[in-house]
């Protein structure tokens, strides 16, 4: 099968919403509507944080875009009227594979970053290359590379963008390994673990719950997963609360309404195998 036969991403046409901005009474803001009356700290306690909430909480206020012609969709991937939110397909969105079969993807990294910040970063990239192909490299002359940059919130294009694409990591909010190696997933070319096209088989999405202009995040696309089963320990799965109107959950899980969804921590080992097998990787 060729790359563009495992490829498993179809990207659709929605409205999105715009860039987010930073919050500027801080994090632990009790009033930002994504976390359910619960604290940080609450959250943490209960076993509750994901990668994705600390993202919604870095890309809560959202204003026109930043950068012009890109606007947003699932709250955290930057999509641009260039590749016009058609069909994103593994020749144009994969990164190319070396001759000694490893996918080297060159960065920048902002001199805005502190060395702790730095230090989340490349800790980001280690989960993914661990087990991987993937291999991160600083950026000499390569036409395409990731450009990462403290804009405003936490984002990413979805795969390969063409020249120097930026990904943003708003520091400090942003400023986690998990959050990192999220948004890198998406570059790599990987949408939202519920989003895929069997989601409904494994989670339940509790439509009533979700505040009405985010209804859009919880959007199903045409996939291919590539016999890979649904992973609820996805760093790219939202969490339970995610865009709770009203404290109560927006994501259930069929099987076991217990199970966690979601983690903060870095990227699962089917997350692994999906990236193995999408870039053909021998590891």
């Amino acid at each position: 099968m060729n790359a563009a036969g495992i490829f498993f991403i179809l990207v659709v046409a929605a409205h999105t919403t715009a860039l987010p901005i930073q919050n500027s009474t801080g994090t632990n803001d009790s009033t930002k509507r994504f976390k359910r009356g619960l604290s940080a700290n609450e959250m943490a306690l209960q076993n509750e944080m994901t990668a994705m909430d600390k993202i919604m909480e870095a890309n809560e206020y959202q204003i026109d875009p930043v950068i012009e012609g890109t606007s947003f969709r699932e709250g955290d991937i930057a999509v641009t009227n260039r590749r016009g939110l058609k069909a994103c397909f593994a020749r144009s969105c994969l990164w190319p594979k070396s001759v000694d079969g490893y996918v080297y993807i060159p960065y920048l990294m902002s001199a805005e970053y502190d060395d702790m910040d730095r230090l989340a970063i490349q800790s980001g990239m280690e989960g993914i290359e661990n087990g991987t192909c993937i291999r991160f490299v600083p950026w000499t002359h390569q036409r395409d590379y990731i450009d990462i940059q403290p804009k405003s919130g936490c984002w990413s294009y979805l795969g390969v963008h063409g020249g120097g694409q930026i990904l943003s990591l708003e520091a400090p909010n942003c400023m986690t390994a998990g959050v990192t190696a999220h948004e890198l997933m998406h570059s790599l070319g990987f949408l939202h673990e519920q989003s895929r096209a069997d989601r409904d088989k494994h989670v339940t999405i509790l439509w009533a719950n979700i505040w009405k202009d985010k209804v859009r995040n919880f959007a199903k696309y045409k996939t291919n997963n590539m016999d890979m089963p649904y992973d609820y320990g996805s760093i790219m799965h939202f969490g339970r609360y995610a865009y709770s109107e009203d404290g109560d959950p927006t994501i259930v899980p069929r099987r076991n309404p217990n199970a966690k969804m979601g983690q903060i921590f870095g990227p699962s080992a089917i997350d692994k195998l999906k990236i193995n097998k999408l870039y053909k990787c021998r590891v």
